[in-house]
């Protein structure tokens, strides 16, 4: 699997964890980014563009990708709204701006990208032609099965709820993690918990909304795993990466306040934590 390129250091952590998710999807599907456009209405330079965050993916686009790649899309539709209300909040009074912006933007990629999957398909006898000379006419039919079996095969135990936040491979203890924040994978963080303005805060970070499962990585998980220690679910780690004994701390911590017991961290569990 071909590693990705680093997100870009400016972007929001809301649209980072929306970028992360979708990659992995897109990664475990075993679809290339051009078979992702044959099944798509984007063109693969428009999801390389999204995927890469040189430019915000539309919400249709993220919807399409869960469709092509099995998966409800639910979960990923919330992380697409949580991204757009902070880029909606950083739109100093004009508040429904960036969506319009994105949503012409993502009308105006679909119609670029129709152009140039017409552009390809013209090229297509030329390089079949090609192909035959050379003696390698190309099984089409046997590729696409193959990917629709990696799909299913991919799909098969529940992906989306297991599957990690981080982006790229796993870096070795000391790595630092691209975050933009200065979030040092491997290293443990203090926990100085104090109430401000009426909810607890451990000072990494400030989110009542964030999603955080298996893998999530970041000062978003240094935060929950300081106020389940103050609660008295204490993880036993404080390194911001959210492994089996911090989501077993927060399933704990779950059933004691009678939330839903899955160890995924989100809006009800924050607002408890923050208590």
């Amino acid at each position: 699997m071909p590693r990705w390129k680093e997100l870009p250091a400016e972007l929001p952590s809301s649209e980072r964890q929306l970028l992360v998710q979708l990659r992995r999807l897109k990664d475990h599907s075993g679809l290339s980014l051009a078979a992702l456009a044959s099944r798509t209405s984007y063109s693969r330079s428009s999801w390389e563009r999204y995927l890469n965050g040189k430019k915000p993916v539309p919400r249709k686009a993220v919807e399409e990708l869960a469709q092509v790649c099995g998966t409800e899309p639910t979960r990923l539709v919330v992380l697409y709204e949580v991204a757009e209300r902070a880029r909606t909040k950083e739109a100093a009074g004009r508040p429904d701006q960036p969506t319009r912006e994105q949503d012409r933007g993502g009308e105006q990629d679909q119609a670029r990208d129709g152009q140039e999957r017409e552009q390809e398909r013209e090229r297509e006898p030329e390089q079949s032609q090609a192909a035959r000379r050379a003696g390698r006419t190309v099984p089409l039919k046997w590729m696409l099965g193959a990917v629709a079996l990696a799909v299913a095969v991919s799909f098969g135990g529940g992906l989306l709820v297991a599957g990690a936040w981080d982006d790229g491979a796993p870096a070795k203890k000391g790595d630092a993690v691209a975050a933009g924040t200065g979030y040092l994978r491997g290293q443990t963080y203090a926990c100085d918990v104090r109430r401000k303005g009426g909810e607890l805060r451990a000072g990494h970070s400030d989110t009542n909304e964030m999603l955080l499962d298996i893998n999530s990585t970041g000062f978003d998980v240094v935060e929950a795993q300081c106020l389940l220690r103050e609660k008295g679910f204490s993880p036993g780690v404080f390194d911001g990466l959210y492994d089996e004994r911090t989501k077993g701390a927060a399933k704990r911590f779950q059933g004691a306040r009678h939330l839903v017991v899955d160890g995924i961290i989100g809006p009800d569990t924050w607002r408890e934590l923050r208590r």
